[in-house]
């Protein structure tokens, strides 16, 4: 955490001032999980500062955080989180240790940690007031994290580590790590004195000695260690948190082939002399990003972290984003979850896909849920706008997946229209626990959805509050850029009647005449060729006798290098 940096910041606000004012929010933010009328991505409730590195237990994945006994969240599917029915601890019943080693703590622990080992989680908490190098880091084990086990109580192990008004470092901010070997190192510190390490009895959770390094200074906080190959990883934080839009916090990477450092940035410059390669910044609303943590599951990477919601006055919020590796051995964190390109999207409770249903390709055209055959107009392509935000259009016409009416209520539809940037045409993704995918309209946080889910064909999509449906859920089915992507649209052609009947149906040609002849294709939903025929290059008016049985069929019309796509339905 960054108040003792806040303090030196802003001389004309007493450290006790400053103080009251975080314990009000605190009081309206972290017991509350800062509920809020404009949120997004994640859903549920999402407020949270400092928070630990993501734990699993059975299927629930929790988050320690700053608050008034330790505050706590957990989610089942990484995306939607709920807070903790009570605090670590409970009605003020702080450990009494705490307040010989720090007279002037009230009971709010600042940027707990979280790791299991010896099958007992080890819960590492820091104490301190505003401003002081008077400080404490404590330890409470547990050996379940489900507050309705009988087994349920956190035991106190008293003091980890201890700082005071004449120390050379400051015992906040906890992290922990163990190795492959199962060697356990401790990460601490923070603005005042910098970052030390020291390891850890892998039974005890305390120190095995009284031997500690450096490993990063120049304002440095929150730091988190982690391996990745033959090289360890130091995250650190630079800059002023806690101060929301206001913010400057900065989350910088160094690594080392040892735990004790020094850790260098890609230039060669150490942490210790101000070095520091960037991984997260203020990016759009995401303002002063802090606080790693890290949770590898399913060969996929998690980089959990605060940052303060710039479009929810300054509000701070859970961010998770995807950590990848560059080839040179470097961290890469993005927001986006889905690289741009080609896709069918598949709904995991119909295992129907998006269709602009009709294939006409034109504004206004209903997003539906359609059998997959293959079509154009099945196909949709991803555009990462930044931020975790995507415009989403389809193959055909290349018209965007829109909210009719931009609106934000529950029960809002999905259709095309021209894109134009607005926010009831972009579209968060977030990558829940088990590989699929939940879109949120980013004009006002609802997810896209198949309403009641259905399982009908043609059911038109639309938007609701979440609630962790399968008909929530999407997979995504990269097919690339079509051979056809490159013909023309061939416009003014009319399929009638609609629906046809089992003898047959009319194309009619409004375009000019061209010297080409007219091709007719006709599949069915398998994408099996179930007709065709080539008519004259004078005709304008097509008689097609398929004599098809009932059914949903895809009609293709092409005329030299042109050609349209319409879904025809046989009754």
């Amino acid at each position: 955490m960054s108040e003792d940096l806040l303090i030196s910041m802003q001389s004309p606000i007493k450290g006790g001032q400053l103080r009251r004012l975080f314990q009000l929010k605190a009081l309206l933010f972290v017991l509350l999980g800062w509920p809020s009328e404009k949120v997004y991505a994640l859903q549920g409730f999402t407020g949270v500062h400092d928070p630990s590195t993501i734990v699993k237990e059975g299927n629930k994945y929790w988050i320690f955080a700053t608050g008034r006994g330790i505050y706590s969240m957990y989610s089942t599917d990484l995306v939607n989180w709920t807070p903790g029915p009570r605090p670590v601890f409970a009605n003020n019943a702080s450990p009494s240790w705490i307040t010989t080693k720090v007279p002037g703590f009230t009971g709010d622990f600042w940027a707990p940690e979280c790791i299991f080992m010896n099958g007992k989680y080890y819960l590492y908490y820091s104490c301190s007031t505003f401003g002081s190098k008077v400080s404490a880091i404590g330890l409470a084990t547990n050996v379940t994290l489900d507050p309705s086990s009988p087994n349920y109580k956190w035991e106190d192990q008293g003091e980890v580590v201890s700082t005071n008004a004449g120390s050379d470092v400051n015992a906040i901010d906890p992290a922990v790590f163990r190795d492959s070997n199962n060697d356990v190192w401790f990460t601490y510190g923070s603005f005042f004195g910098g970052i030390r390490i020291t390891q850890l009895n892998g039974t005890t959770g305390k120190p095995l000695g009284n031997t500690t390094y450096a490993i990063a200074n120049e304002n440095p906080e929150a730091a988190y260690l982690t391996k990745n190959g033959s090289y360890y990883y130091l995250f650190i934080n630079r800059g002023a948190c806690c101060n929301g839009v206001n913010s400057t916090y900065y989350i910088i990477v160094g690594r080392s082939t040892s735990p004790t450092g020094p850790f260098l940035d890609q230039n060669g410059v150490s942490l210790n002399n101000g070095g520091g390669t960037l991984v997260l910044n203020v990016s759009g609303r995401y303002v002063g990003p802090g606080h790693t943590g890290i949770l590898e599951e399913g060969g996929v990477s998690y980089f959990s972290h605060h940052y303060y919601d710039g479009e929810d006055n300054g509000a701070p919020k859970l961010g998770l984003a995807k950590l990848t590796w560059t080839s040179t051995g470097w961290p890469s964190v993005s927001r986006d979850w889905v690289a741009a390109g080609r896709y069918e999207i598949k709904n995991q409770n119909s295992n129907l896909i998006w269709d602009a249903w009709g294939c006409t390709g034109v504004a206004g055209q209903m997003v539906a849920q359609g059998t997959p055959a293959g079509l154009t107009c099945q196909r949709w392509d991803f555009t990462a706008l930044g931020d975790g935000e995507y415009k989403i259009t389809n193959a055909m016409g290349g018209l965007a997946a829109n909210v009719a009416g931009c609106s934000a209520a529950a029960g809002a539809k999905l259709q095309l229209d021209t894109y134009s940037g607005t926010s009831c045409q972009r579209f968060t993704i977030d990558r829940a626990n088990d590989g699929t995918l939940v879109f949120a309209s980013v004009n006002g946080n609802r997810v896209v959805e198949v309403p009641n889910a259905s399982t009908t064909v043609g059911q038109q999509l639309g938007l609701w509050d979440y609630n962790g449906c399968a008909c929530q859920r999407w997979s995504l089915t990269n097919v690339g850029v079509l051979a056809s992507a490159n013909r023309k649209v061939l416009s003014g052609v009319s399929v009638y009647p609609q629906p046809a009947s089992t003898r047959g149906f009319t194309v009619e040609l409004s375009s000019p005449k061209i010297g080409e002849a007219t091709h007719i294709v006709v599949t069915d939903l398998k994408g099996a060729t179930v007709y065709r025929r080539e008519f004259s290059k004078q005709l304008t008016t097509l008689t097609v006798d398929a004599m098809l049985p009932p059914g949903v069929y895809q009609v293709e019309v092409r005329r030299g290098n042109s050609a349209t796509r319409q879904k025809l339905v046989i009754l």
